[in-house]
Parts: structure tokens; C-alpha cells; sequence
């Protein structure tokens, strides 16, 4: 699996993550949940080796990861969906999943290429001669979970791959995520949409200040009205 096992992380002098533990196992979507400015992001960024942490340890199939080049912890099996999307704008959306596409990793058997790509989003095969920059908001969500997708990763990191997006569009994020966790992919998603975290997630983790203050499922989330409007503000 994919775990975070006690991780101290900073920027600069700032200590962002207190001792932060959490685990990505195949086939389930674990998701991390909490206010603006808990260490969702700073988590992720983490994970992929943009930050290092200082004290803890990401490990990989058990294999230590902690600071290891993003570009290598990809090559290992691990997709990014960043907040900002980070699409290539002057590619259009056929040369934005080629630049990514890679065979599928050694038990995943996935199988994510251009054709499958756009049957499970057919308004991206409708402008894959348009350019990154010529898309809605929306389609470049669409084509930057494609284009992780197109890594065939074992584990996907996505961060708030909803935010802003209007329901039809959500509606194809959460029909995606689903899928690919029934073929065995672990999915970790950062999301401020409770009712999409509820629906999607089989183990929630709620951080507060950088630490872990509650970890359980969808229907004991649900019902603990104290994490509920203490740390997520519903």
C-alpha cells in the first residue's frame, strides 16, 4: 500500500504537518477532508516528493519514498491530479494524453489508452484537436484526470478535482473514480464537497491544524456532529 507513517513537514520555519499517519490501500478511495489551511494539500505535495519531510516516511510497497523526485515516484506507479490541473495549454487535448501515456503498472492491468479515454469522456475525443487553453473550466478537469489516468498508475492523488465545477461534470468525476477503484486502483482525494467525499470515500481522515483528529468510515462520519461543525463547518 501507499503510507504516510508519521510525517513532520514544513515550509521554511513553518511546521505544517504534526506527526501525520494514513494508508492508501488498492481498490478503496481514501479521502482527506478539513478546513482551508489543515495540511490537506501540503499532505499530497508530501506524498509526490515535492516536500520532504523533515521526521516520518512515505513508504511504497513498502519501499521508502520520503523526498524521492516527483518524476520518479510517478514512474513507481503514482498519478497527480493537482488543484490548478496543470494542463499544457498550447497541446491540444490528444497531445496533452500522449505526453503522458504509459503502459499499465505490474498488477493493475487497468489498461488506459486514448480509445478508452474518450469513451469514458466523449467531449474530450468531440475537441481533442483544441488546444488546452481553448477548453472550459470543466473540460480541463476532465482532461487532467485523463491525462494522470493515461500514466496508469496504481494509486491516484487527486485534489479537489470538484471544486467549481457544475453538478453534470461532477457527476463524470465521481462515475470515474468509481471505476477505477473497482478495477483495484487506491485513489487518494482531497475534497471539500462532503456529499461527494461521503458517496466516494470507503475511509475518511479529517485534519485539523496539520494533525489527524479523526479517522472512520462515510456512515460514522455522517453522524459525529462534533467533527462535523468543529472541523469541517457543516
Amino acid at each position: 500500500m501507499l503510507a504516510i507513517d508519521d510525517v513532520h513537514a514544513y515550509y521554511g520555519d513553518s511546521h505544517v504537518l504534526h506527526g501525520v499517519s494514513l494508508q492508501i490501500e488498492p481498490g478503496k478511495v481514501t479521502s482527506l477532508l478539513g478546513r482551508n489551511g489543515a495540511g490537506k494539500t501540503t499532505t499530497l505535495l508530501t506524498v509526490m516528493g515535492f516536500l520532504t519531510p523533515r521526521k516520518g516516511r512515505v513508504s511504497l510497497m513498502g519501499q521508502d519514498i520520503s523526498g524521492m523526485a516527483p518524476h520518479r515516484i510517478s514512474r513507481r506507479g503514482v498519478g497527480l491530479v493537482p488543484q490548478e490541473r496543470g494542463i499544457f495549454p498550447s497541446l491540444s487535448v490528444e497531445e496533452n494524453l500522449l505526453v503522458a501515456a504509459r503502459g499499465a503498472h505490474s498488477g493493475n492491468g487497468s489498461g488506459w489508452q486514448l480509445d478508452r479515454i474518450y469513451k469514458v469522456f466523449p467531449r474530450l475525443a468531440e475537441r481533442k484537436g483544441n488546444m488546452g487553453f481553448q477548453l472550459s473550466g470543466g473540460e480541463q478537469q476532465l482532461l487532467s484526470i485523463s491525462r494522470a489516468l493515461m500514466l496508469n498508475p496504481t494509486y491516484l492523488l487527486m485534489d479537489e478535482p470538484s471544486e467549481g465545477l457544475a453538478p453534470l461534470i461532477v457527476h463524470e468525476i465521481v462515475e470515474v473514480v468509481k471505476e477505477v477503484r473497482a478495477q483495484g486502483m487506491g485513489v487518494l482525494l482531497i475534497e471539500q464537497n462532503l456529499s461527494v467525499a461521503l458517496d466516494l470515500g470507503d475511509v475518511h481522515y479529517v485534519l485539523s491544524k496539520g494533525h489527524v483528529c479523526f479517522r472512520g468510515d462515510s456512515e460514522t462520519l455522517a453522524h459525529d456532529e462534533a467533527v462535523l461543525s468543529t472541523h469541517l463547518s457543516v
